[in-house]
């Protein structure tokens, strides 16, 4: 969610040492999501809104779309959630409201996501958004055991339609904690060991973007990054700050 737990430390790893390209989807993406864009690792994106918050749209996302460098399938938040949840539920598709008398369910037919239906109880016009299901979900948490039993403090967004919809889950955590301290945890988990398949202890994981009840978002950073990004520049400062987002050291108080 734009500046809000991302999986930072995890896509870093991605943006730095990984290799091929990706097609990446969320609903309103923003810090990694450029950061992806910019290590050159991603052939399309699929998104509601790239979005920079106050600062505008993704820098490097925006010129790699307008320059046809990367498919850019523009979405509406509705459908995406429509979508995880149709994944997450195991079904093939899920009705939405809200999309028809739009020139993106001409483009969302052609691309074969979205399609008309009718109710067949009452006959009324519905958009089926196709179950979104990626073969990887990459999802920061606050703590999780050894084996993938986490938990998201505060907002969750939709992380766990992702969590539940994807067929390979990762998981970054703040804490790992043992399997018995979650017994007594007063919240629900959010995850769980059936759906993920590697858990990566990783404190201040979500740095520069907040971390809910932790650390909240260094703007300072993300302002730098963006100016970085306008001009094309925005792996120079991802590897100038590659011991921060490695967790190869602490990030301080100061600057979290």
């Amino acid at each position: 969610m734009t500046f809000v737990r991302n999986p930072v430390r995890l896509a870093a790893v991605l943006a730095l040492r990984g290799r091929g390209s990706l097609c990446f989807i969320d609903r309103e993406p923003g810090f990694v999501l450029d950061m992806l864009a910019a290590a050159g690792r991603l052939s399309c994106i699929r998104a509601a809104m790239a979005s920079f918050e106050l600062f505008g749209l993704a820098p490097t996302v925006r010129r790699l779309a307008e320059s046809g460098k990367v498919a850019y399938m523009e979405d509406v938040c509705g459908a995406v959630i429509a979508g995880l949840r149709a994944g997450a539920q195991g079904v093939p598709f899920m009705p939405a409201r809200g999309l028809l008398g739009s020139q993106l369910l001409e483009l969302h037919e052609k691309w074969g996501t979205w399609r008309r239906i009718r109710d067949p109880w009452s006959g009324e016009e519905l958009v089926a958004v196709k179950a979104i299901e990626p073969d990887y979900a990459l999802i920061h948490v606050h703590l999780s055991d050894p084996y993938g039993n986490a938990v998201i403090e505060g907002p969750r967004f939709e992380d766990e339609l992702k969590i539940r919809a994807a067929r390979r889950v990762i998981i970054s955590a703040e804490r790992i904690v043992d399997t018995e301290e979650l017994r007594g945890f007063p919240h629900v988990l959010s995850a769980s060991m059936l759906h993920v398949e590697a858990v990566v202890h990783a404190p201040g994981g979500a740095w520069p973007t907040a971390m809910p009840g932790l650390y909240p978002a260094d703007y300072a950073a993300i302002r730098s990054y963006h100016e970085a990004a306008l001009e094309a520049r925005g792996m120079d400062w991802v590897r100038v700050n590659a011991d921060k987002l490695l967790g190869s050291r602490e990030v301080p108080d100061s600057e979290a």
